[in-house]
């Protein structure tokens, strides 16, 4: 495996494109880790409707970025107490949603350090219940991202105050907040250290679990392509907020596999335009699963018919076909 070595930058968008620029363009035949710090930010999932997630007039009077990441899941706060990893590997087919691949290595380094971490619910890390990371995936067919939080001295206050919760999350945890929720690694280690030395001992435990690591340096030309990419992607307000879609029609509903909530617009008795949010994961664009929807009768009947060869699966996760028709039109 071979280390991606950041340079030190902060700035989530450039993070965010170094990422993806190796994922599509690094050598194939290697598997490689990168670890990254953000300035203050939201990160939003892939699916997500980004004005519903967010406290705008909080992030815009303190200067707090709002980037969009290729993979699915929620949003996430990120600031300097907050280290980044992302394990970018070939795909076998079977390691989508197999988060405990990749966090594995990563609680066993910190179960090393006293941290007693384990991975539960879908994709989370938690300590004494209380979530200390979260993780997400995105897959180009070939290649594959598997990424997740660790927060270590994050400030805890920021992030209620940056998100704004949807009232389905939080009934769906029982009330509970999203600060009850979290805490901080640097809570449960018995002697205090710095970020530097955390992320040191880190990456020093996974060098130890795996064959021996390289350090990668980008190039002069490999920065260039990394800063269009950011100039070209993760800079622009489309691909951050994207624009809100015409709908008439509204349903929303939390599965086990995340939330989904469908904007549909309904001319005529039939379906021309629709749009999925939500904190799902899924192998394929969900963007393709709207356009099958795109002009088809606003009947069940019909859209049962669209559906029949479709793997609602391949875009959600574990989820009944039923089910996802049932949301759609409803099951009156």
């Amino acid at each position: 495996m071979i280390f991606i070595d950041n340079e030190g930058h902060t700035n989530p968008k450039l993070n965010l494109a170094l990422e993806e620029y190796a994922l599509r363009h690094f050598d194939t035949s290697t598997d490689y880790l990168l670890f990254y710090i953000n300035e203050p930010s939201i990160i939003i999932g892939r699916n997500q409707n980004t004005l519903e997630e967010i406290n705008q007039d909080y992030i815009d009077a303190n200067q707090i970025h709002v980037v969009r990441r290729v993979s699915g899941g929620g949003a996430v706060y990120h600031d300097l107490g907050n280290l980044n990893f992302s394990f970018i590997t070939n795909h076998d087919g079977k390691s989508i949603s197999n988060f405990k691949k990749f966090t594995a290595p990563v609680i066993k380094v910190l179960n090393d350090m006293g941290v007693s971490a384990e991975l539960k619910g879908r994709n989370d890390i938690l300590v004494d219940e209380k979530k200390i990371s979260g993780t997400a995936q995105f897959s180009t067919g070939k290649r594959m991202i598997s990424h997740g939080t660790l927060l270590f001295d994050t400030d805890m206050s920021e992030v209620a105050k940056a998100l704004q919760v949807k009232m389905s999350k939080i009934q769906s945890k029982g009330h509970k907040s999203v600060r009850s929720r979290v805490a901080n690694i640097s809570e449960f280690l018995k002697t205090p250290i710095p970020m530097a030395d955390f992320k040191k001992q880190l990456l020093v435990g996974l060098y130890e679990a795996s064959e021996p690591f390289e350090t990668y340096k980008l190039t002069e030309a490999e920065w260039q392509a990394v800063h269009q990419l950011k100039a070209e992607k993760y800079d622009l307000w489309d691909w951050n907020f994207g624009r809100s879609p015409k709908f008439n029609i509204q349903r929303n509903k939390r599965f086990p596999i995340g939330e989904i909530d469908l904007r549909i617009f309904v001319e005529k008795g039939h379906i021309s335009e629709v749009k999925v949010f939500g904190d799902f994961f899924g192998r394929q664009p969900v963007s393709d699963l709207e356009d099958i929807l795109i002009g088809v009768p606003y009947d069940k009947n019909e859209i049962r018919k669209a559906l029949k060869d479709v793997s609602v699966e391949d875009y959600f996760g574990t989820l009944e076909t039923s089910d996802f028709i049932d949301l759609v039109y409803g099951n009156d």
